[in-house]
């Protein structure tokens, strides 16, 4: 029997408003700790004011939506669910012929959208707003820390270097590097220049480098060429696709960047020779939001459409937020043994998303068909 569209409809509806409203009560309760925390933060810090500390939690709020709308999809499935199964609006949906896979279509489609809709929509505004309360918080909260604390340390970067032979590679090191108004300086520079087969064609030693638009600006520089004299130069531009904003950035959260933006500065921190493991599982985290929000809505339909008449509904409400919440530790130990290089940062995003997936089915169909 087709499901009506009114009665989909009416279904959809209940599922959209409880998911909104958890997702907001959610978001405000987090936002409402944290706030807490950063108060506490800032009475250490003298020059964080109280209108300064307001902003930084209102722009990392964003980001609050995007990590609580898989939790907000599973607890307003709950209640949504569980409401109208105390009502007996689903035992009547039942009674006339239709399955629980059909009515279920719907909320699982609008769970994907949602999740579509944070990975395509939310995320560039939370990147944006999260990387503008990063430096806030850097800059008032932990003047010492965050991007800033490469300072006095040490930089390796690799990169594409055709200027003495094609496909060419430079691999420069360099020590006490600092950061001053949006300006990286390096003592102690050494740049290895190498073929494709990386033989060394060339090394570099400056005494003092200057990251400009474009290139390293080298002062002081020993050429050594093997089998050669060496040279000096009282200064050498050195060309690089490395900027100051790419160095801050590869050192910050991979929060600080929206899903679109990600691929392309992944092929640049690999290109300089940065890990980019991190930014690779966050990518692969932001795909399997739609999949994710798809599962909990599931989940939150297994454990919520019991028919209160026959006992143990507030159990099976009980085991469905466990499970949730089970489902949810699960990826976060996934997410630290990707993170190592334990396993495979596609296996780490994705396969909590697909085991719940599968779990929430078999739920689904003992209780339909069993």
């Amino acid at each position: 029997m087709k499901l009506p569209v009114t009665l989909s409809l009416y279904f959809g509806r209940q599922f959209a408003f409880a998911v909104l409203s958890m997702l907001l009560a959610l978001a405000l309760l987090v936002a409402l700790f944290d706030f807490l925390e950063l108060l506490r933060e800032s009475a250490t810090a003298p020059q964080a004011s109280f209108s300064i500390v307001a902003e930084i939690e209102l722009l990392r709020l964003p980001w609050s939506f995007m990590q609580i709308l898989p939790f907000a999809v599973l607890l307003g499935g709950i209640y949504a669910f569980w409401r109208l199964a105390r009502s007996s609006e689903l035992v009547v949906a039942r009674a006339a012929g239709i399955s629980a896979w059909q009515f279920l279509a719907g909320p699982v489609l609008l769970a994907c959208l949602f999740g579509m809709l944070g990975t395509g929509g939310l995320s560039p505004l939370s990147a944006m707003t999260y990387g503008r309360a990063e430096t806030l918080d850097n800059m008032y909260l932990k003047p010492h820390g965050g991007p800033l604390s490469l300072n006095g340390g040490e930089l390796w970067v690799r990169q594409a270097d055709t200027g003495l032979t094609d496909k060419g590679v430079a691999v420069l090191h360099a020590k006490g590097v600092r950061l001053r108004d949006k300006t990286l300086e390096a003592d102690d520079v050494m740049i290895l220049r190498l073929d494709p087969d990386n033989a060394l064609l060339a090394r570099l030693q400056a005494r003092h480098a200057t990251l400009n638009e474009g290139n390293w600006s080298l002062t002081k520089v020993d050429v050594l060429h093997p089998d050669a004299a060496p040279e000096y130069a009282a200064s050498m531009e050195f060309p690089t696709d490395l900027t100051v904003n790419r160095v801050q950035e590869s050192f910050a959260s991979p929060d600080s960047l929206s899903f679109w933006a990600l691929p392309g500065f992944i092929s640049v921190l690999k290109r300089s020779g940065f890990s980019a493991i991190q930014h690779e599982l966050a990518f692969q985290a932001l795909a399997a939001l739609p999949l994710l929000c798809a599962t909990m809505a599931l989940v939150a339909a297994g454990f919520s459409m019991r028919p209160s008449r026959r006992g143990n509904a507030a159990t099976m409400l009980v085991s469905g937020v466990g499970c949730g919440f089970a489902l949810f530790m699960v990826s976060e130990v996934a997410n630290q043994f990707g993170t190592s290089g334990a396993i495979p940062v596609i296996l780490a995003a994705w396969a909590p998303a697909v085991a719940g997936l599968f779990l929430a089915l078999a739920l689904l169909l003992h209780l339909e068909d069993g």
